[in-house]
């Protein structure tokens, strides 16, 4: 399939594996990739060397285009597109800050810049700033996300009438039938978190692998709005915090109890009542732990299946 996506990424099918901190080293960027997605290093929960070290292992293990996600506010910031640019990785995807501030920087080093938002308003800057494609998430996601809570049915639509840049969905999205309906919406392509998440060569813990497959419907909320707004799983930590919230505890008070390293507690460690368990609502329809390429085959042939089923619909 050819599309806007594919040709901006140089990759077989429209479909992006995630970047999420704890979960998307070198092994499972580089997997995606070689099934012909885009896999993406998520180098949010790395230092500089780490990063740089994912990088080399995955232009190894893989002559596939991969990309790096930054979130902008990240304090080593400077140092991570240096590690970026110094091995020229073709494509970043950038997220959780200003677009402006480093796009026509990585442009004019030969690189793809793509920009995560959550709202309309967000995506009009991303174009502003001359973004090359953008990701539109809707609140289903897992992970820091945005304080409007638009859903991902509503999201595409608005961006895509806003915008005529490569427009990614992303936000419940972890099959073959909701990438088409993404695809109906407006998007040329998906980006899927959770279900790589949950998968044989993500860098989670086992024990985060095994909660997200467990999931079911309610059991992720949106929380920490006044924070910094994150879905998770609800657990011990979840609750704590909502008692502090029942309390209209400051936010001094919440980011205190929040602490240091409560994602990586959770997801990369494996605590599951005291760590922070980010993952999206769509874990409710993860069933199983499976390698990368059998996930993105599988998405791939339900998304033909589903176009197929659509042929049959009666015309009027």
């Amino acid at each position: 399939m050819g599309n806007k996506i594919t040709s901006l990424y140089q990759i077989k099918y429209p479909i992006i594996q995630a970047g999420m901190v704890w979960c998307a080293g070198w092994e499972l960027a580089s997997a995606a990739s070689n099934a012909g997605g885009l896999g993406i290093i998520g180098s949010g929960s790395m230092y500089p060397d780490i990063l740089e070290e994912h990088v080399k292992k995955c232009q190894k293990a893989t002559a596939n285009p991969f990309a790096v996600n930054v979130p902008l506010l990240y304090p080593d910031i400077e140092k991570h597109m240096q590690v970026i640019i110094r091995n020229k990785v073709k494509h970043v995807f950038t997220s959780a800050g200003n677009p402006k501030s480093w796009t026509s920087i990585l442009q004019k080093e030969g690189v793809t810049v793509t920009h995560v938002v959550p709202s309309v308003k967000f995506a009009l800057k991303a174009e502003e700033a001359g973004v090359d494609a953008i990701v539109a998430e809707g609140f289903e996601a897992g992970g820091h996300n945005g304080r409007d809570e638009t859903t991902t049915m509503v999201l595409i639509p608005l961006v895509r009438k806003q915008t005529n840049l490569p427009l990614l969905a992303a936000g419940g999205i972890a099959d073959g039938r909701s990438m088409l309906a993404a695809m109906i919406l407006g998007a040329d392509g998906v980006q899927i978190g959770s279900r790589f998440a949950a998968c044989i060569e993500s860098s989670a813990h086992n024990n985060f692998k095994e909660a997200i497959v467990s999931a079911k419907e309610g059991d992720t909320i949106l929380t920490m709005k006044d924070l910094t707004p994150v879905r998770l799983i609800k657990n011990k930590f979840y609750q704590e915090i909502q008692k502090l919230e029942d309390k209209c505890a400051s936010k001094e008070d919440l980011a205190a109890h929040l602490g240091r390293g409560r994602a990586k507690k959770g997801m990369f460690e494996g605590d599951l009542e005291s760590g922070e368990l980010e993952i999206g609502q769509v874990s409710a329809h993860i069933s199983e732990i499976k390698s990368a390429a059998s996930i993105l085959q599988e998405i791939w042939e339900e998304y033909n299946a589903a176009m197929q089923d659509i042929k049959n619909f009666p015309a009027e």
